[in-house]
């Protein structure tokens, strides 16, 4: 199959984050072996979802190619093509996940299909995962497998869109939640009562604090578009109705740092802030509390610039420098947990992703295509 059809049956498949990918994996798992190429399924628990672990050629480190196959969700949108199909419209493919990243697991897998049917001396690796864009949660298993393996690969290259550039990092995420406690009461008496919306608020205002000191004096790393270390705010939820003191109110936020910044510390400093915020109130109220509770977190990517991996792909696409992306990836595990050297390089541009009539460039994938044809040239030579 070539690159496009591919594409088009990879957008069909609905694989929001909060549905199974499963129907994808086999699909291209039966795809594999009608090559002759066998693939490992990880399955989460309830089977429902599933990581795709695939190789070509002899035993040896190799190559390995790596993306996720969800999506974000459409709802809310105003697209005015179909997001789950497939249009292509003046040297654009429209649908959900074109960018981020189907297109690159597209080409991806046609050069699998391609490698089969050549004398790798060097094997090249694909790995699909789900849940990363909740936060890397699914490539966990994946990861599992891999440390557990006689032999690792001896590079990655993650497909995230770059505009065909190679990336050598991006920031950390540390996704928290505030758990704000106060008293509830009658409207007509509020000022008896503590109000945990008002909490919230003042702990909201003291993370805002947090940042505008960061951007104004913290570490700086001018390679990214923000080039400090960032806090965020993005839920608030409190209340019942209007006439009700709230009890409880939940932040959740989060922190996306670079790799030289002492999160630990910048957790902690909010937890004293948080402390600061109630400790005055409990002579009165007790059970005034905000507990701040780390969620989850996956680790930032940081490949010298001179590495191997970093040299090996600009080679392949013709470049002369590297970037680093604002988004993660679960590039930052292969290279902490695995030790496995690791760039970002893709089709199309993140300022299109989770957006309606989500697209990537034709050009843009033919320029995939033309490193990975590259790449399986020097897999054939044996690197």
């Amino acid at each position: 199959m070539q690159m496009r059809a591919i594409l088009e049956r990879l957008i069909a498949f609905d694989t929001v984050s909060s549905r199974p990918n499963r129907a994808l994996i086999d699909w291209v798992r039966d795809l594999l072996a009608g090559a002759g190429i066998e693939s490992v399924l990880i399955p989460d628990e309830g089977g429902g979802k599933a990581n795709l672990y695939a190789t070509v050629g002899p035993e040896g480190a190799g190559v390995m190619l790596s993306g996720h196959t969800d999506v974000v969700p459409v709802e809310g949108q105003l697209w005015t093509r179909p997001p789950f199909a497939l249009t292509e419209e003046a040297g654009r493919l429209y649908g959900r996940g074109t960018t981020d990243m189907k297109g690159f697991v597209a080409c991806a897998i046609v050069v699998m299909l391609e490698a089969a049917q050549r004398p790798l001396k060097t094997p090249l690796h694909l790995a699909l995962s789900y849940d990363e864009e909740v936060g890397c949660l699914g490539v966990g298993s994946l990861i599992d497998l891999l440390e557990g393996a006689p032999v690792r690969p001896a590079m990655c290259i993650v497909g995230e869109p770059t505009g065909m550039m190679v990336a050598t990092g991006h920031k950390g995420k540390i996704a928290l939640r505030a758990t704000c406690t106060g008293r509830e009461g009658h409207s007509a008496l509020a000022p008896l009562a503590l109000n945990a919306l008002h909490l919230g608020a003042d702990f909201l205002t003291a993370l805002r604090g947090v940042q505008a000191r960061l951007a104004e004096s913290g570490l700086r790393d001018g390679d990214y578009d923000v080039p400090y270390t960032t806090v965020h705010v993005g839920k608030m939820n409190g209340g019942v109705q209007v006439n009700i003191v709230p009890n409880a109110c939940v932040l959740d936020f989060e922190i996306r740092s670079l790799a030289e910044e002492d999160t630990a510390a910048l957790i902690d400093e909010m937890r004293a802030l948080a402390e600061g915020i109630v400790a005055p109130l409990r002579a009165e109220f007790p059970e005034a509390d905000i507990v701040v509770e780390r969620l989850w977190d996956y680790p930032g990517l940081g490949t010298a610039s001179d590495a191997g991996v970093v040299n090996f792909v600009k080679a392949l696409t013709g470049a002369n420098g590297t970037i680093k992306v604002a988004y993660g990836t679960e590039g930052g595990m292969f290279a902490k947990r695995l030790g496995i050297p690791t760039v970002i390089c893709g089709p199309g541009s993140m300022a299109q992703g989770h957006k309606p009539d989500e697209f990537v460039a034709v050009e843009q994938l033919a320029r995939c295509e033309a490193l990975l044809g590259a790449l399986l040239d020097r897999l054939e030579a044996g690197l």
